[in-house]
């Protein structure tokens, strides 16, 4: 069974089970008549359908066409998926307070009479309203101007001359549907605000393909920096077309880097800074894969070296091949609550700040959103990087 083919089958059994769970818990209590209580279940049904046969409807409708259902059936999961966590967490309270008072009860005291259907229906509405503001408040958060991260990380090898190099990591803005030109040039002049040295974009910019998304990314031709701009390929990208995407990249000034490196600096002092392909991505489709022998083949070891890699993967051997810093992105922190306490299950390394003897790992929690167009927990980012020496 393929990937894409699984993934959609557990997106799919997840959402029937959320909404079986959602049905008994907000509808029944809540929805008296009975038309309107079967118009949900069959609406629960085709959305369902609709989230786990997205990527076939993708395929074969037009553009337009697959926005339209794109845009409805991640709103609704991201919906779907606030109202399933204040459930849960409703009923845990619940549950707590329940048990609770059941242990300071005396034995011979009668048990506590059972719960009303008009005190079910008033539940199930403000569990409703707290979902719905949950999900407001993440679309809000995910189109909201990214959080500035400052940091700095000493570099002993850093060169004098380059003492306070600034690198601005962008990553994970998965610019299509939701994502357009407008959020783009908003972002390209906040970064130029920052005045960095060196724009690093580390994967994961694009869900679409180059003649339908170009006029939105040709925005970061408007990047200033004195070092240049780079990019490297994320995941997303093998779906998108990643030869074409960098092919475009190029004709707008973004040096892309697939497993190699370039040098840094000037006359007074040189660092290099390497990119690597998506870590899994290449071993998958067949197609050029992360190298990392031949991205570091002939490199002086004396020289400092910051790495472009869109997934936190493989930091132990990086760290051991005398790199000095990993820039990756990929886990978007989770994202949207309860996916901000699972990621950790998934990933080492989730978001924020590493370090393995001298080399150091910064995992991005990424400038867009994939899927539900929210975020909760886990708030978009632009990092400002300061190497010192």
């Amino acid at each position: 069974m393929s990937f894409r083919l699984s993934f959609s089958l557990l997106i799919g059994l997840g959402t029937l089970l959320a909404h079986v769970y959602l049905y008994f818990r907000l509808v029944r209590p809540a929805v008296r008549r009975r038309g309107l209580r079967v118009a949900l279940v069959v609406a629960f049904a085709l959305l369902t359908a609709l989230l786990m046969m997205r990527r076939s409807f993708r395929e074969n409708v037009s553009w337009e066409t697959a926005g339209v259902l794109s845009r409805v059936s991640y709103a609704w999961l991201g919906l779907l998926m606030c109202l399933v966590a204040v459930c849960l967490a409703t009923d845990a309270g619940r549950v707590l307070w329940a048990t609770a008072a059941r242990l300071r009860r005396k034995p011979a005291a009668p048990d506590a009479p059972p719960v009303d259907a008009d005190r079910r229906r008033l539940l199930a509405v403000g569990t409703s309203v707290a979902g719905l503001s949950t999900a407001t408040y993440g679309a809000w958060r995910a189109f909201a101007p990214p959080e500035v991260t400052e940091l700095a990380i000493a570099v002993p090898r850093l060169p004098r001359t380059l003492d306070g190099l600034t690198i601005v990591q962008l990553t994970d803005l998965h610019v299509g549907h939701f994502i357009q030109r407008r959020f783009m040039d908003e972002l390209v002049a906040r970064v130029n605000a920052l005045k960095p040295d060196l724009v690093a974009i580390t994967g994961d910019l694009v869900d679409g393909d180059v003649p339908t998304l170009g006029h939105a990314v040709a925005a970061l031709g408007d990047l200033r920096a004195r070092f240049g701009r780079f990019f490297v390929t994320g995941n997303h990208e093998y779906h998108s077309g990643e030869a074409e995407w960098s092919a475009f990249l190029e004709t707008i000034g973004v040096q892309v880097l697939r497993n190699r490196r370039v040098p840094i600096g000037d006359g007074g002092g040189v660092i290099d800074l390497v990119g690597v392909d998506d870590w899994s991505s290449g071993r998958r489709s067949g197609r050029p894969a992360y190298d990392l022998d031949r991205a570091l083949a002939g490199r002086d070891p004396e020289r400092a070296a910051v790495l472009l890699a869109h997934q936190p993967a493989n930091f132990g051997v990086v760290a051991q091949r005398g790199v000095d810093i990993q820039l990756s992105g990929h886990t978007h922190g989770g994202q949207l609550f309860p996916g901000t306490l699972l990621i950790g299950l998934a990933w080492e390394y989730t978001r924020g700040l590493y370090r393995r003897g001298d080399a150091h790992l910064y995992v991005s929690r990424g400038c867009g959103f994939w899927g539900p167009p929210m975020r909760v927990g886990s708030p978009p980012e632009v990092v400002k990087l300061t190497l010192t020496a």
